[in-house]
């Protein structure tokens, strides 16, 4: 019989680990990539530039803070909708950490308005980045994961995938997708000790949310039991929480941090 090579065993605990994170200049993806660099370990993440928004300078200033926290920080451009950047992007981090360890799908866009009025184009670069964006990154790490018999994968999901509001089909689409993909990787991913949640926040204090009128940020506040918006770091904690020793048995699950909007609360 040919030799059958042990896996080395991956040892417990954050520190020393590599996090590679999507669309982490800003937002939730900043806030994961920083408690990541909290807990001990290196840090990957990759953003795109977006019209009217200065996401390579802030992606600069991400880096910037982690490296002053003493963490090992990569840091490039990369369209998760184009398989070929995603390669590219990971062999780099490999090149640099030698593997990875946690991966959170957290890149994703928006083109609201009423269905009738989206265009093809519109619905198609949502999809193409919220949903087929997170397959490309987790198809594309799925064979070092089984390779070394450890992974997480923290996908970011939304409360509109289930308690879609008005002008967001194509959003609600793709996070419903994901969702999807989030419970079917974790089937195939489980038995090589690979773990796959989602997290689907509801209202966060994001620059994105700040730009809307006051007396929006003012409902989307009522409508929760806690009365408050999250803030990115609710959301990061979460989901370190998932990639942690202490979540080990949780898998193909969606953990919904909204505050309590989903209760229908008035």
């Amino acid at each position: 019989m040919p030799e059958t090579k042990a896996q080395a065993t991956v040892p417990t605990g954050f520190k020393g680990k590599t996090a590679m994170v999507t669309g982490g200049a800003t937002g939730v993806g900043r806030a994961a990539a920083l408690e990541f660099g909290r807990l001990g370990c290196n840090v990957a993440f990759c953003f795109v530039n977006l019209p009217g928004r200065a996401i390579r300078e802030t992606a600069l200033l991400t880096e910037t803070t982690l490296a002053a926290m003493g963490t090992k920080v990569y840091a490039d451009a990369c369209d998760v909708r184009d398989r070929t950047q995603v390669a590219r992007f990971v062999a780099a981090v490999q090149e640099r950490f030698e593997t990875i360890h946690y991966l959170v799908n957290n890149a994703g866009i928006a083109n609201d308005g009423a269905l009738w009025r989206l265009s093809e184009e519109d619905w198609r670069e949502v999809i193409h980045t919220n949903l087929i964006g997170a397959h490309n990154c987790l198809a594309t790490v799925a064979p070092l994961f089984r390779a070394q018999q450890f992974g997480k994968v923290v996908n970011v999901s939304s409360h509109q995938a289930s308690r879609p509001g008005f002008g967001v089909t194509s959003y609600a689409a793709s996070k419903a997708g994901l969702e999807g993909l989030t419970r079917a990787a974790a089937v195939e991913l489980g038995p090589s000790n690979v773990n796959v949640n989602a997290v689907a926040p509801g209202f966060v204090r994001t620059e994105r949310l700040l730009e809307l009128p006051p007396e929006v940020i003012d409902r989307a506040k009522a409508s929760t039991v806690l009365g408050r918006l999250a803030e990115p770091e609710d959301i990061a904690q979460v989901v370190s929480f998932l990639c942690s020793d202490e979540a080990r048995h949780i898998t193909g699950q969606v953990i919904v941090v909204d505050g309590g909007l989903s209760l229908e609360y008035r």
